[in-house]
């Protein structure tokens, strides 16, 4: 896992490290970072170095310092430097190291002439020190474009970007890993990110949060515990119950179920309505169906622990295309109040309430879905705000509703009410598409359902069980996301694509 830090934390450590040290020690590290990533890209999209003709946007601060050394080293090489300076001050050390080497400055107005023959674009604007409403020009898009820690326009603690926003082909990070780059807009506008070490790790905080890959997953999972361990029977495997579905969303339900059994499922329990059930049926026949009252001599029995097995369930997946009704509440006012942990999606979340419980619970909103539910515990927000912003939002909710939150979008937040989170790319924007979030459940139920919590735990448990809940959601979202990788090399997406290649992404991440 890779740790995550608020760009003013990375601000901060460097200004701490700086108090021992030469101002131009971490500059020129960063710099040579900064030019080799240039010469790689000059010389993936023209062949050549040697007159080439790079262009530099440089700003007043540090960063425009780092791309003024890094331009002065390219134009030692046979780079046509031209630095072109977005305000009155510039780095003077910087700026004298640019002429020495035969490099030129240019001011924003010639900018647009510079562009018409340049070969590579490098955005060393504003960094961390980035202000709202300052002014950048637009760059065309077919001339590649390399950041300097940053793309200018993005917000380095939070992610959300600037409408005039310069995107970025590929991005160096200086120090760390910052929270701009991975989540929110920020996320889409930076390219191929690469993180230099300053040797900072002695000055900065704890991270604010992790971002995880797929070779995370045995991790994730805690292989300590023998879960899949072979010869172990369908019901230590996992039983869960799903409650999904309704007349005018009966494919939800099937997409879940698929999805669950697809996971490596032991058993499958389904509470749905009479018109999904033969659907159910005949797409999932592996499901076995729970009438109402064997479901309150389950809950009965799980309150109770009094044994495992069919009798048993480990966790319930709810929500995928449930309709509002009173059987609906009903059932939904059963589950919730047993200690099963519980996935919580989609029309469901509407019906909860905010505040504290006993039951372990993961819910998985999309931004429009986190609004209402924040709406419901007072907090006056909008879904831009929480596109702008999405740790901060989540984390809000999971603290409002005593759960943790698997927050959907083009990054992926996990996250639990004291604040631990977990971060995850998707691999192609194609998930974005109906019944894709269907599919997540069903994934989560599985994993959920193998977990083994204990039935009774302490009050020391709490915290240690509710990352151990962050850490199978952000499993369940690599899943997805390899899956949704898988499907997309055959062209675009659709949810039965997902559950097609969910086996062959669970083989390939070692669930």
């Amino acid at each position: 896992m890779i740790p995550v830090y608020a760009g003013s934390h990375v601000r901060d450590a460097e200004a701490q490290l700086l108090r021992d040290a030469n101002d131009l020690t971490l500059m020129h590290r960063a710099a040579d970072a900064l030019a080799h990533q240039a010469v790689l890209l000059l010389k993936e999209n023209t062949g050549r170095l040697y007159g080439s003709r790079a262009v530099a946007l440089i700003g007043p601060g540090n960063n425009g310092g780092d791309g003024l050394f890094a331009l002065a080293t390219l134009a030692k090489r046979g780079v046509q430097a031209t630095a072109v300076l977005l305000g009155t001050d510039a780095h003077q050390a910087g700026l004298k190291s640019l002429s020495r080497a035969g490099g030129r400055t240019a001011t924003l107005a010639g900018l647009d002439d510079l562009l018409v023959n340049c070969d590579l674009l490098i955005d060393a604007g504003y960094g961390t020190g980035g202000r709202p409403g300052a002014k950048l020009p637009e760059v065309p898009r077919e001339i590649p474009v390399l950041a300097c820690d940053l793309p200018s326009g993005v917000n380095p603690d939070t992610g959300a970007a600037a409408d005039n926003v310069i995107p970025a082909d590929r991005t160096v990070s200086f120090g760390a890993l910052k929270t701009g780059l991975v989540v929110g807009s920020g996320h889409l506008v930076s390219g191929n990110i690469l993180v230099t070490d300053l040797g900072l790790s002695a000055t900065l905080p704890e991270p604010e949060a992790w971002m995880v890959q797929g070779d995370d997953l045995e991790l994730l999972l805690d292989r300590n515990t023998d879960w899949s361990a072979a010869g172990r029977h369908k019901y230590q495997r996992g039983v869960l119950g799903l409650m999904a579905g309704s007349a005018k969303y009966p494919g939800a339900a099937v997409l879940t179920a698929r999805a669950a059994v697809s996971s490596g499922l032991g058993l499958l329990r389904t509470l749905v309505p009479e018109a999904v059930a033969t659907a159910l049926t005949t797409q999932v026949p592996e499901s076995v169906p729970l009438a109402t009252p064997e479901l309150t001599a389950l809950l009965a029995r799980n309150r109770r622990n009094e044994r495992e097995g069919a009798t048993r369930i480990g966790a319930w997946a709810i929500g995928p295309g449930l309709e509002d009704t009173e059987d609906t509440r009903r059932h939904l006012a059963m589950i919730l109040a047993a200690s099963t942990p519980c996935v919580i999606d989609a029309g469901a979340l509407s019906m909860l309430e905010p505040g504290g419980h006993h039951q372990l619970r993961i819910l998985t909103p999309h931004a429009g879905e986190l609004h209402a539910l924040l709406a419901k515990a007072g907090v006056r927000v909008s879904s831009r705000d929480i596109s702008n912003d999405p740790i901060r939002w989540a984390r809000w909710a999971a603290v409002a509703y005593d759960c943790v939150v698997l927050l959907k979008g083009p990054s992926t937040i996990c996250t639990a009410p004291d604040g631990y989170t977990l971060i995850v790319h998707a691999s192609t924007p194609d998930l974005a598409t109906a019944g894709s979030g269907d599919v997540l459940t069903g994934i989560l139920g599985t994993l959920l359902a193998a977990a083994n919590f204990p039935a009774t735990p302490t009050a020391a448990d709490v915290v240690a069980q509710s990352h151990r809940l962050v850490d199978l959601a952000a499993a369940g979202a690599l899943v997805h996301a390899h899956a949704g990788a898988l499907a997309a090399h055959e062209g675009m997406v659709s949810a039965v694509d997902l559950l097609q290649e969910l086996p062959r992404a669970g083989r390939e991440l070692g669930l």
